[in-house]
């Protein structure tokens, strides 16, 4: 195999560990007070009997001793790619080794699916070196499959009796680590001997709260996504003739975006939570961002960079009703809606069936996006927000509005534009310095987690902007971070899914500037990821997790 001179300096590469974490994973482990869900403590208690109250837990250094059993462990790779996870691998086999030199990890081949079928590779210390301080999942593959059903972990279970599996890792976001909680509480409450340990992997930085200061991946992803972004501000200023709408992955969230204005310092910045908080329409946003470009064009600038995060249509409270009476409407019309051949007769069909407001609503989006909320549906019938081509819509809405205030004299410029998206360009890049430390500390965190056998916690590092001799590791119980929400029309226990908070550090700094943002070109390069080099250049946390620990 052929490797880049990079990836062969990466390979030569120590992640660096938690004090505590330096004597092995045999340490010592220091209990915190019984704990309780986020919310619906209730339901929660009586949905995870087994595993509920367990109490926070941190790490202190061992005497470097090892154990006398061995442990075999399984590790799942669940959802998307996020980078670091190869480290977190790395970390969880280095961790058991030091537990004891005969312990065994095994690796579910293509998601939890593969935990079902038995489909496994033995992950040996000559496999894991060709991965070490990667990006991407390829080294056992991802999938979507949920592991939900008795079924499936009485399966699971078989499985891993047969391979004399112990303990069971999953690395995933806040729906994989629900079902890795599910698993945890039903083999404790049958005396399946099977301890199962999940790790927070999301580039969408949606699974964070007091306890997870931050999900892996989302550190490099962003930096990946504002290199990029620099790349185009510094054509934008030198050609000065071009807005570009830049739309990013987050469709829960505006983690992303938010942070990547962070470390630029774009011109528009539109950010999901705030747009259902304050109830904007559609046309707001529009108007928004027009009268930006307009007063960048009294200036002589007819040029600019606006950040787009992919969900916004479904913080947009009309835009959300429409797509959900969609949803209906396609579900229990489907056949009359399929029989349909042409786009325009698809068009009319909804247009016909849709409520006389969300009607008005659709009639008003371009044609373009008009054809793609029907089109790209789920296997469930439901819109895949995620395809529609948001920037395409506010740049065609914007051009048309712009038009309008230069008939009313209250714009003087020219509106050239480019559309870009960004998503999969940040999903497995070779992780930045502290995501390399972050998830091997994770995965190394989750082999003492085993060690000391518990089961139905959640790795944590936390501290994370001190440096990495103050990172403070230990586990977090799963169910902390539960609450029920209504999902496919009943109630499902969840993760709480993490969104912007409006009265925190980040966005409110983000405010102070961003009008300044608007009319200045305040452009900052951040440039590609540095590995080698001063410390304050490659090994700092993002913009983020440092305002929020000030």
């Amino acid at each position: 195999m052929t490797i880049s001179a990079l990836q062969k300096a990466r390979a030569a590469y120590t992640p660096k560990l938690p004090k505590a974490l330096a004597n092995g994973a045999n340490v010592k482990i220091i209990e915190g007070e019984a704990t309780t869900a986020v919310a619906d403590q209730e339901k929660i208690s009586e949905l995870f009997a087994a595993t509920y109250g367990a109490p926070k837990l941190s790490f202190e250094a061992g005497d470097g001793s090892t154990l006398d059993k061995t442990i075999n462990v399984g590790v799942i790779l669940s959802g998307g790619q996020a980078p670091g996870g190869h480290n977190v691998i790395a970390g969880l086999f280095d961790g058991l080794k030091s537990l004891n030199p005969n312990n065994k990890l095994f690796g579910f081949l293509g998601g939890p699916g593969g935990y079902v079928a038995n489909d496994y590779i033995e992950i040996t210390a000559e496999y894991l070196n060709d991965y070490r301080n990667t990006g991407g999942f390829d080294i056992i593959g991802s999938g979507r499959t949920k592991l939900e059903t008795e079924e499936d972990f009485d399966k699971g279970a078989e499985n891993c009796k047969a391979l004399g599996i112990n303990a069971v890792v999953i690395i995933g976001g806040d729906d994989s680590n629900t079902n890795a909680c599910l698993l945890a509480d039903y083999y404790k409450k049958n005396d399946v001997a099977i301890q199962v340990v999940g790790c927070p992997k999301t580039i969408d930085g949606d699974l964070k709260n007091d306890q997870i200061e931050i999900s892996f991946g989302f550190d490099t992803a962003c930096r990946v996504y504002s290199e990029l972004i620099g790349n185009i501000m510094r054509d934008c200023n030198s050609s000065k003739k071009y807005w570009h709408f830049i739309r990013l992955m987050g469709r829960s969230a505006s983690h992303i975006t938010l942070e990547c204005a962070l470390q630029t310092h774009a011109n528009i910045c539109l950010v999901g939570e705030e747009v259902r908080e304050k109830g904007q329409s559609l046309d707001e946003i529009v108007q928004y961002v027009a009268d930006v470009i307009a007063r960048r064009a009294e200036d002589g600038n007819n040029f600019g960079v606006a950040l787009i995060p992919e969900g916004i249509v479904e913080f947009i409270p009309e835009v959300g009703l429409l797509i959900a009476e969609l949803n209906e409407l396609l579900h229990h019309k489907e056949d009359e809606f399929n029989a349909l051949t042409h786009k325009g007769e698809k068009i009319e069909f909804v247009l016909n069936n849709l409520s006389e407001k969300t009607s008005a609503v659709y009639a008003s989006l371009p044609r373009l996006i008009q054809s793609q909320l029907t089109n790209d549906r789920d296997p469930h019938g439901n819109v895949q927000v995620s395809l529609i081509e948001t920037e395409k819509l506010i740049i065609e809405m914007v051009a048309v509005k712009l038009a309008e205030m230069k008939k009313a004299g209250k714009y003087v410029g020219k509106f050239g534009h480019q559309a870009h998206f960004f998503g999969y360009e940040g999903r497995c890049a070779a992780p930045s310095n502290f995501d390399a430390d972050y998830c091997y500390g994770l995965g190394y965190s989750a082999s003492a987690l085993i060690g000391a056998g518990k089961t139905g916690y959640m790795s944590s590092v936390q501290n994370l902007t001190k440096g990495q001799d103050f990172w403070i590791a230990g586990g977090v119980p799963i169910t902390m971070m539960m609450n029920v929400e209504r999902r496919h029309g009943a109630d499902k226990p969840v993760i709480q899914k993490a969104l912007v908070k409006l009265d925190a550090a980040p966005f409110q700094y983000f405010v102070s500037q961003r009008d300044k943002w608007a009319v200045e070109t305040d452009f900052v390069y951040p440039g590609p990821i540095q590995y080698f080099g001063p410390s304050e250049v490659c090994d700092q946390a993002c913009e983020t997790i440092k305002l929020e620990s000030k």
